[in-house]
């Protein structure tokens, strides 16, 4: 889908640079025109598009052909404004008119263009594969309930499948349990079944082994509960595994390659300096502002853990009012947070308080992308409240992150724990795209100003 977004803005900038040559009478497109006449910040227009259409980057959601035409449409009626705006308040002959205007039409056209494509050959609506669960248990009614409630779930399901005589015949989630391991062949056959979700967290007896071993042999997807779990909300289900499962799966899945870990470093170094720049620009009104609304100070530094639970002292513009925490009791951010100060509020929803930890970057104490660092004290408390709490401490934390563009704030313990499961996803599955995923998530609640 992304591939197909960005063809579509490339062809876009195409159009816009062969009308903008013709018009100016540079008898077409050519390599002196390219160099001379579109300023550099002409190019970036591609990237900017790439930036306002992530919302449409979401496979279960392509079908809704009617929310992304309300998306393009009102981004490109936007961007087109702004830059008129814009346009007649510079110097005459200073901003071109027609070049740009074009590439906002054309990367428009081109983009639901491409969304029509994609729904044809590549997404089939309502492709539902008939599933029976394999346990009607804790996890297995999680299971049944997540089917439920995610939009574009792709799971028929036909009902659940457990050796409890009590359960048999009773309704769970709204299916029915079908029977016991003894009929599993013939639930099978009898639905047509393609998937079994497996949901079962204790022992599991031979005789199920055998013919989910079987199963498989004649084509039917076995798969885990944990599994489906991750693909549906991009999480990991903690308070549904077993302590086992950190040796099992989980450090061996979070271990990466010397050439992921060297990538990232430089990757790291290269986002750093580019942030120091900003960093460098905003700053003095920042300072300005932050001055006239409370006064000093402007930056403040603040303990963390970093890797394998190392402390630093990380760097941020200010956003609460002084002495905010007076009785020296840690306490996280929560939404309309009264310690906030106005200017802060700002600072907050456009991300510019976090620009200082770019140094942090540098350093090697933080990442670009990476579960959030917390306070010593508030890790001592959320460890004993949330299972494998400590897990996230073994990657770098980072500037951004999976939890951070998935979830706002987290106050108390749950909203804690699905943060935690949306880091412990990441570690497992990171990767350069993933967090240039992430990137794209961060800059759009950037622009957006729907940063917390």
């Amino acid at each position: 889908m992304i591939f197909g977004h960005i063809i579509a803005v490339l062809l876009a900038l195409a159009i816009s640079l062969f009308s903008w040559a013709t018009e100016d009478d540079w008898l077409g497109v050519s390599f002196s025109f390219l160099l001379e006449r579109p300023e550099p910040w002409f190019y970036l227009l591609p990237f900017l598009w790439l930036i306002l259409m992530v919302p449409l980057y979401n496979v279960r959601e392509v079908h809704h052909f009617q929310k992304a035409l309300r998306i393009v449409i009102a981004t490109s009626l936007t961007c087109i404004a702004v830059y008129l705006l814009i346009f007649f308040l510079a110097p005459a002959k200073t901003l071109p008119r027609r070049g740009v205007i074009i590439f906002f039409i054309a990367a428009a056209v081109f983009t639901l263009l491409w969304r029509r494509i994609f729904t044809h050959f590549f997404f089939v609506k309502n492709a539902f594969i008939n599933t029976i669960i394999v346990g009607a248990g804790k996890a297995g009614q999680r299971m049944a309930e997540i089917i439920n409630t995610t939009e574009g779930a792709p799971y028929n399901v036909v009902g659940f499948i457990d050796d409890d005589p009590g359960k048999i015949g009773t309704e769970i989630q709204g299916y029915r349990v079908l029977g016991g391991s003894d009929d599993y062949f013939r639930m099978i056959e009898t639905h047509q079944v393609a998937q079994v979700i497996m949901s079962i967290s204790n022992h599991l007896n031979d005789t199920l082994f055998d013919a989910l071993t079987m199963s498989e042999e004649r084509g039917v997807t076995v798969t885990t509960m944990p599994m489906v779990y991750e693909e549906l909300l991009g999480r990991v289900p903690v308070h549904l595994l077993n302590t086992d499962w950190l040796l099992r799966s989980f450090y061996d899945m979070s271990h990466t390659s010397l050439f992921f870990e060297i990538a990232k470093r430089l990757f790291d170094i290269i986002g750093g300096l580019v942030g120091m720049i900003f960093l460098a620009l905003v700053t003095p009104f920042v300072s300005l502002a932050t001055l006239i609304d409370t006064g000093k100070p402007i930056f403040y530094t603040q303990e963390r853990l970093g890797l394998r639970g190392s402390a630093f002292n990380m760097l941020k513009f200010r956003t609460m009012v002084q002495n905010a925490e007076k009785d020296g009791i840690a306490r996280p951010a929560s939404e309309h947070d009264s310690r906030i100060t106005r200017v802060g509020s700002f600072l907050r929803r456009s991300h510019l308080d976090e620009m200082p930890q770019f140094l942090n970057v540098l350093r090697g104490e933080l990442s670009l992308v990476g579960p959030r660092a917390e306070r010593p004290q508030i890790v001592k408390d959320l460890q004993r409240e949330v299972p494998f709490y400590r897990a996230r401490l073994l990657v770098r934390p980072g500037l951004t992150g999976w939890a951070q563009v998935n979830q706002n704030y987290a106050s108390g313990t749950e909203e804690n724990t699905v943060k935690l499961e949306y880091d412990l996803y990441y570690i497992k599955h990171r990767s350069l795209l993933m967090d240039l995923s992430i990137i794209f998530h961060t800059l759009k609640t950037i622009f957006w100003l729907k940063g917390r």
